[in-house]
C-alpha cells in the first residue's frame, strides 16, 4: 500500500474516532477519571505517553471527562514525537525527561503487551488494565494485571500479580504496589 494511502486511511480513522468521542460512543473505562482526580488531589503528577495522534488525545480529553483537564498533565507525549513507537521505550524516555523524573520515581499504566514492553524497557513499575482486545496477551513483568480500575459498586478484579486491590484501585493501593515492587527489586539486587 502506498504511503499516501496509509496516511489517508489513518486520517479517516482519526476522524471516525474523534466523532465517536464527540457523540459519546466511546467512554472512559471504569475508574479512570476517579483515580486521576484522586491522584491530583494527593499531589501526584500525571503524564500521558501514547502512540496515538495528538488529535485523538485532544478529543479524548475534551469529550470524555466530566471536569476540565487543563493543567492535569505535566506532559502529553503523543504521536510521532519519538523515533520509535511502542514497544520501544522512547516515548517513556521522552516523558521522563520532560518531567525531570527517573524511572524509579514513576508508575506506568498500560493496557497492551506493547505498552508493557515499552514501560518495562524504560524501567517503570507497570500496572496493566486489560481490554477486550488485549485480555489474552502475556503480561509477564507487570506488577499487577487487572480487568479495570474499579468504581464503587463496580469492583475491579486482579488477573495476575499482587497485591489484591480490593474493590477499586486508589492512591493508597498505588503506593502499596509501588513500595512492594521497589522492595522486591532491592531484595533481588
Amino acid at each position: 500500500m502506498p504511503d499516501a494511502e496509509i496516511v489517508r486511511l489513518h486520517a479517516r480513522k482519526t476522524d471516525f474516532y474523534t466523532g465517536m468521542l464527540a457523540d459519546g460512543s466511546v467512554v472512559l473505562r471504569p475508574g479512570v477519571e476517579r483515580l486521576m482526580q484522586e491522584a491530583l488531589a494527593a499531589g501526584l503528577r500525571l503524564g500521558i505517553t501514547t502512540t496515538t495522534t495528538p488529535a485523538n488525545v485532544t478529543a479524548l480529553l475534551q469529550h470524555s471527562f466530566a471536569s476540565d483537564t487543563d493543567g492535569w498533565f505535566d506532559v502529553i507525549a503523543a504521536g510521532g514525537i519519538v523515533p520509535q513507537k511502542k514497544p520501544a521505550p522512547d516515548i517513556y524516555y521522552h516523558a521522563l525527561a520532560q518531567m525531570a523524573l527517573a524511572p524509579g520515581q514513576c508508575l506506568a499504566f498500560e493496557d497492551s503487551v506493547n505498552g508493557l514492553l515499552s514501560s518495562s524497557a524504560a524501567g517503570l513499575v507497570t500496572l496493566v488494565t486489560v481490554n477486550p482486545y488485549t485480555r489474552d496477551q502475556d503480561f509477564t513483568g507487570a506488577a499487577v494485571v487487572l480487568d479495570s480500575l474499579g468504581e464503587p459498586g463496580y469492583p475491579c478484579h486482579r488477573l495476575a500479580g499482587a497485591p489484591e486491590p480490593g474493590e477499586l484501585v486508589d492512591v493508597d493501593y498505588l503506593r502499596e504496589l509501588y513500595a512492594m515492587h521497589v522492595a522486591e527489586q532491592r531484595a533481588g539486587s
